[in-house]
């Protein structure tokens, strides 16, 4: 990893964090919505994922980092669950996901401070 790219990694990761962290909160409060709501609910989880997405694409080029990848199989598996009709169950993916973003984010926060960056 060099300055750049852990530059990068570290902008992309809190990005990516904040998303993660909206899909499940939205996803949390459909669960207490009626059927009409809640099938707004989960479009807009399904854009904000998009969105989320995009940007794991973006840190994946930027970075050179394989570990994005796992971020993304595990997003790919909770839009699973939701278009299967489990909303709820699909927290605990985007849970794992998120997880795995803090923990690029902290190795990039690790490695700017060791340059004397942050």
């Amino acid at each position: 990893m060099d300055k750049q790219e852990a530059i990068m990694a570290f902008s992309q990761s809190e990005k990516i964090k904040s998303g993660l962290i909206w899909i499940s909160h939205v996803i949390s409060v459909a669960n207490g919505l009626p059927e009409p709501e809640k099938q707004g609910a989960e479009m807009v989880v399904k854009m904000i994922t998009g969105m989320v997405l995009q940007e794991i694409g973006l840190a994946k080029k930027l970075t050179g980092d394989p570990a994005w990848e796992g971020i993304e199989k595990d997003i790919d598996q909770g839009m699973v669950m939701i278009n299967s009709g489990v909303a709820m169950e699909s927290v605990v993916h985007f849970t794992r996901a998120l997880s795995k973003v803090t923990n690029i984010g902290q190795r990039s926060m690790s490695y700017l401070k060791d340059q004397g960056l942050l």
